[in-house]
């Protein structure tokens, strides 16, 4: 289920999901967004809705110094070490042959985008974009070859090209900004 799509422009992360909850064949539009944002971060989930809520309602981000430690060895550190407690204390991190599984999703803040894998291991790309879920693959193609168009406008294109092409996914279509955010 689901397609997170964001593209890094002007130092300003735009970020868009679907509204689908699938389970099996079954699907259902759903109210609750899959990206919000929460204190300075911009974020948006595939993998579990529970996720998704405890990443909304009940994590509290660390307060980023950057005086004292890079953003990627913030995010790698600081910020996914509470991640695994909230994910840990909601009862949603799961332990499988001896690993703990998280969720993925993607995390924009400062400017920059971090995709944040099942191990919960921090990758940046080296492309202004990213995607997540099963739309990924779609929506990546159509980032790739529209980077001369508005970002809201590529995040929306991205969107129904993956709705297009994938059973999981589907409208309405929420986009946010990290102009959007609360700056602390």
């Amino acid at each position: 289920m689901t397609c997170v799509a964001a593209v890094v422009y002007d130092n300003v992360v735009y970020m868009g999901a679907d509204s689908a909850g699938v389970a099996g064949t079954d699907l259902t539009v759903r109210a609750d967004q899959k990206v919000f944002t929460n204190g300075e971060f911009l974020i948006g989930f595939t993998s579990s809705f529970r996720m998704g809520q405890l990443l909304r309602y009940a994590f509290t981000p660390p307060k980023y110094y950057a005086d004292e430690k890079d953003l990627y060895a913030y995010m790698v550190t600081d910020f996914i070490n509470a991640v695994r407690t909230c994910l840990k204390n909601g009862g949603y991190a799961q332990i499988d042959k001896g690993e703990e599984i998280g969720g993925i999703f993607l995390v924009g803040v400062r400017g920059r985008l971090f995709q944040v894998e099942s191990d919960y291991q921090v990758g940046e790309s080296a492309y202004p974009y990213s995607a997540v879920g099963c739309g990924e693959a779609y929506a990546l193609g159509a980032l790739s070859v529209t980077h001369t168009i508005d970002p809201e406008k590529r995040i929306q294109l991205a969107l129904s090209t993956a709705e297009n092409f994938s059973a999981g996914v589907r409208g309405p279509f929420v986009v946010l900004n990290t102009s959007m955010v609360n700056h602390v």
